[in-house]
């Protein structure tokens, strides 16, 4: 499994070779420090950790500096890789030429947060008649018994919070892998704010 921890720049376009026009995200990968190795003889697994974003001076408490090698400064972002693809040692540094030869990526982040919404932007709900005389417009109708038992039933669609989640795209198609600037820039859309943090994967389903 190959994998990094990335930020989310936004979006831009570029041309093919035949002139075509490609909507791209433009994902920044500084390159990610080998924090630790896991070996299936001791935890049962094998893992790479890596750390990305140095903390200033006495940000880290002492029990999170711990963790991480004297040579090597603590970073704001860890993230674990199972059966990480390549031979890497501690203190190694990994950049975005690790998806040179890979096509499509999963791409996890949390996504923008919308706050409280109604059920026809939350569920996409139609609505009532818009016309005049109406008083069903924008509601989410009858939500639960009118008898017994009396009360709205579980996972019934409602408004509420919208947003703010834990959210994995897959099969991003890579359109461009630039080592100088340092940028992969893949079709499609990808979860979270400008500047977000992005862990990026080899796709599992291609």
């Amino acid at each position: 499994m190959k994998g990094l921890i990335a930020k989310k720049v936004g979006m831009t376009q570029v041309f093919d070779e035949s002139g075509n026009l490609t909507p791209v995200t433009v994902i920044r990968v500084e390159p990610n420090t080998v924090i630790a190795t896991k070996t299936e003889d001791k935890f049962g697994y094998s893992a790479v950790v890596l750390g990305l974003d140095d903390l200033k001076t006495g940000k880290a408490s002492k029990a999170y500096a711990g963790q991480f090698p004297e040579n090597v400064s603590p970073k704001r972002h860890l993230k674990e890789f199972r059966d990480f693809d390549g031979e890497v040692k501690v203190g190694d540094q990994i950049g975005v030429e690790l998806f040179n030869s890979v096509r499509f990526i999963d791409v996890t982040a949390t996504s923008k947060g919308k706050g409280f919404q109604g059920v026809m932007k939350r569920w996409g709900f139609h609505g009532g008649r818009a016309s005049h005389g109406s008083k069903f417009h924008r509601e989410a109708g009858g939500t639960g018994c009118c008898t017994t038992p009396g009360h709205s039933l579980k996972n019934t669609k409602m408004p509420g919070h919208m947003g703010f989640e834990r959210v994995t795209v897959q099969n991003l198609k890579v359109v461009k892998v630039d080592p100088e600037l340092k940028v992969l820039m893949v079709k499609g859309a990808v979860p979270g704010v400008k500047n977000s943090t992005l862990i990026v994967k080899a796709a599992v389903k291609k």
